[in-house]
């Protein structure tokens, strides 16, 4: 069965709500799986498991497919730094030197296909 598709109104709203102040967890959620749906839209393939629990992963990146088992190219991270990469607000290299990031396999690196959202969401301004 395939998964729903979310348009992008409501997904760019969900993506705007979630990078205020206190965000809800459904807008989260959907900004979250928002965003990972545009990442396995621009960039398809099974090589690379994208993972942000317990919103959702995506697998992306042509390459060799993975059919069982703990895939060998995995990107895990919380919301918060999934939707900072996924805007641009923070880049691939500061995550991983961040630590935000755990990233394992040769092909887990997506640094070429994020940002998703580039110029279209700046970080919120902080006093």
């Amino acid at each position: 069965m395939a998964r729903a598709q979310i348009h992008d109104e409501p997904g760019l709203a969900a993506v705007l709500a979630a990078s205020g102040e206190n965000p809800t967890r459904d807008q989260t959620a959907l900004a979250v799986r928002y965003t990972l749906q545009l990442l396995a839209e621009r960039a398809p393939g099974n090589t690379v498991e994208v993972r942000v629990p317990p919103f959702g992963a995506t697998q992306c990146i042509e390459g060799p497919r993975h059919t069982r088992g703990t895939p060998p190219n995995v990107v895990e991270m919380r919301a918060a730094v999934w939707l900072d990469l996924a805007r641009g607000v923070i880049t691939w290299e500061e995550a991983l030197s961040g630590n935000l990031v755990q990233a394992s396999g040769q092909r887990a690196d997506i640094s070429a296909v994020i940002p998703l959202l580039r110029g279209i969401y700046a970080a919120p301004s902080r006093p």
